[in-house]
């Protein structure tokens, strides 16, 4: 796939006013810090599309990029550590399953993992909770560029051996770097095959 445009559509709070055109959503999610907003950037070519930040915590809502005027590219808070209230995070997590959950236009949810940490019990019970509510959902481990391919492997196996323990089939897993930009055709070409699956669902796009 080619990206040949990405627009910034809009910003809220509440999964019932995002676009109403009805087309796929792709989200991205992960623990603060993971390299969100950098991926994304590298993923549709635009330096200053999502904004990045050294602090954790920097996107507070949801953000819609309308994609090649085809799908919408959803960029979602954090989850985990942020320099905010308790309560603040709280809202912020309730409006994330919201969105999740009850938004009929998500294709696919990308659950980002920085590859030179182990496994958190956050990230594990996060992807445990999407999976048992049937959430699509694709693993993305960031940052593979600062380390060691052996390293990452290593990380990349104790996440399938944890996850194992709860699953019967193990999500899809695929290997980024914002720097060098490795698995950026990957995860596109992932997007398109799934929405040449969802345009020749009838089932769906009655639904739709």
């Amino acid at each position: 796939m080619e990206i040949k445009n990405a627009t910034f559509v809009v910003s809220n709070s509440d999964y019932r006013k995002c676009p109403d055109t009805r087309l796929p959503e792709y989200a991205f999610i992960g623990r603060s810090n993971v390299g969100k907003s950098s991926l994304i950037n590298m993923l549709t070519n635009n330096k200053s599309l999502a904004k990045t930040s050294v602090k954790p915590g920097k996107t507070q809502l949801i953000n819609h990029f309308l994609i090649n005027k085809a799908w919408y590219l959803v960029d979602l808070p954090g989850y985990g550590y942020a320099r905010t209230s308790k309560a603040s995070r709280m809202e912020w997590q309730a409006m994330i399953n919201d969105y999740i959950l009850n938004r009929e236009t998500l294709a696919n949810l990308f659950v980002l993992i920085d590859s030179r940490i182990p496994p958190q019990k956050i990230d594990i019970e996060f992807i445990n909770y999407m999976g048992a509510h049937g959430v699509p959902l694709i693993i993305i481990f960031t940052k593979t560029d600062k380390q060691k391919q052996s390293e990452t492997a290593a990380t990349v196996n104790n996440m399938k051996r944890v996850l194992s323990e709860t699953w019967e089939e193990l999500p899809e897993m695929i290997l980024t770097s914002s720097v060098t930009r490795t698995g950026r055709n990957k995860l596109l070409d992932r997007i398109d095959e799934i929405n040449q699956l969802l345009a020749n669902d009838p089932q769906r796009n009655n639904k739709l």
